[in-house]
């Protein structure tokens, strides 16, 4: 067996040094801070975003279901009276529809 010449060709004790090195440096420290900075600014504004979406479904919910729902009970009415004037033979005047 050959032996091996200079230091290209270490073992596995000496790769471990270089990643301990490496995963200690500033650097990596660094972005590991920024990394967690980054989670809890998205956890931040995913919790606001919902909160701000609750808001909007249960407003849209009270105040403007109801109003679609009371203007489709007018457009039925009105409907409602058109019919019965023409069965009655009479013309719908535009001040019977609403207009």
């Amino acid at each position: 067996m050959a032996k091996r010449i200079g230091g290209a060709g270490k073992s596995g004790g000496g790769d471990s040094n270089i990643l301990a090195r490496i995963s200690n440096s500033e650097i990596v420290s660094q972005g590991r801070r920024a990394a967690g900075d980054a989670v809890g600014v998205s956890k931040k504004l995913i919790w606001s975003t919902g909160k701000a979406a609750w808001i909007a479904g249960t407003t849209f919910l009270i105040l403007v279901v109801p109003l679609i729902i009371e203007m489709d009970r007018e457009a039925q009415l009105n409907e409602l009276d058109l019919q019965q004037a023409s069965l009655l033979g009479a013309p719908a005047s535009p001040a019977q529809r609403g207009m």
